[in-house]
């Protein structure tokens, strides 16, 4: 019996799944195999890889323009610059490398459609999920010019559904809004994107056994700076959900 992890896109906010990630292993739960879109796709590829979930925060924290994280979701980086980082911080590129499978989504810009990857060159494949559309330019990846996954499919669930038995859901948007208020470019930004894919992601989360939904909507997707407390929100959500949780984890033993 396989338990799935999905984490979902969400710029900044992806720092949640790191305190999700700590939450689920305080609890006695492992996920076999991890399915990440974006800044979802950066975490679990470095908890994959071997890094603990305080090991990953570290590497947030330290806010600096080598910060595997803060590269992608900052975007105002080149992608050969996160490119280095990338083979800094997972030496082997390969998904075959990582110690679980693990599937990273991204978008065909020419079909319109989600793209799953979990074999292979791994590096080029974060890069194109984490690919911010006007701050990163499309990867070229065979005859595919791919963007970051969150456009086509931020919760990334269909392409592990059918190999776990459960699936654990990290969605850390929101659904609702609060009353629109005029704080910039950005947030208007931020909240038309999640508009546009609300449908999508909605459809994704029914496809969860149970969905973890941290309360970030004070934080935008833009802002690292509240990286602790991010985590903290994740953290938290988990232990609130660990009942259903432990759960799930005695069935699928």
């Amino acid at each position: 019996m396989k338990i799935g992890l999905v984490l979902s896109g969400g710029g900044a906010r992806g720092l949640a799944h790191i305190g999700l990630l700590q939450g689920l292993k305080d609890i006695g739960i492992k996920p076999d195999v991890v399915s990440g879109a974006s800044s979802g796709a950066l975490v679990g590829a470095l908890y994959t890889a071997g890094y603990t979930p305080k090991q990953i925060l570290e590497l947030v924290k330290d806010h600096t323009p080598s910060n595997v994280i803060l590269m992608a979701i900052s975007g105002f980086f080149s992608a050969s610059g996160l490119l280095k980082i990338l083979e800094s911080a997972i030496p082997k590129n390969s998904f075959e490398s990582l110690r679980m499978p693990f599937f990273v989504t991204a978008t065909d810009i020419n079909a319109g459609i989600p793209v799953a990857f979990s074999e292979g060159p791994l590096h080029q494949l974060l890069v194109a999920s984490s690919s911010i559309p006007g701050l990163f330019t499309p990867v070229k990846h065979g005859e595919r010019y791919l963007v970051d996954g969150g456009v086509a499919e931020n919760l990334p669930v269909a392409c592990i559904r059918q190999r776990c038995d459960k699936v654990i859901g990290s969605h850390v948007n929101h659904f609702g809004y609060n009353n629109y208020q005029d704080k910039g470019k950005l947030d208007i930004i931020e909240r038309c994107f999640h508009m546009a894919i609300a449908d999508t992601v909605r459809a994704s989360a029914r496809l969860c056994d149970v969905l973890i939904q941290p309360d970030l909507r004070q934080y935008n997707m833009f802002e690292m700076k509240y990286a602790r407390e991010i985590y903290e929100v994740g953290y938290k959500a988990v232990i609130k959900e660990s009942k259903s949780l432990e759960k799930l984890a005695e069935k699928s033993v």
